[in-house]
């Protein structure tokens, strides 16, 4: 799926907001929790998250990470740090 597919399908799905994030490479963000609903699409390097109950789960370029209203969790950013689209609703 590429970037104008995944934004369609965001919006189809109700998605309001959609914006481009860009990480710094090797960067990290300890436990956190966000008061929407995120849907991603990585778009350039590797993101991985460990939420709260689960094993680290690293994401590359092409693929989807999801995460729902106030999941906790934290956020390792690979070598050439991570960009991606995001919706939130």
């Amino acid at each position: 799926m590429d970037q104008n597919e995944f934004e369609a399908a965001l919006r189809r799905d109700g998605f309001g907001e959609i914006v481009i994030v860009e990480r710094p490479p090797n960067g990290h963000l300890d436990v956190h929790t966000h008061l929407f609903e995120a849907r991603a699409l990585i778009l350039a390097g590797e993101i991985r998250l460990h939420c709260d109950g689960e094993e680290e789960r690293s994401f590359k370029v092409g693929e989807i990470f999801h995460l729902a209203t106030a999941q906790p969790h934290a956020e390792t950013y690979g070598p050439d740090g991570v960009r991606y689209v995001v919706g939130r609703r």
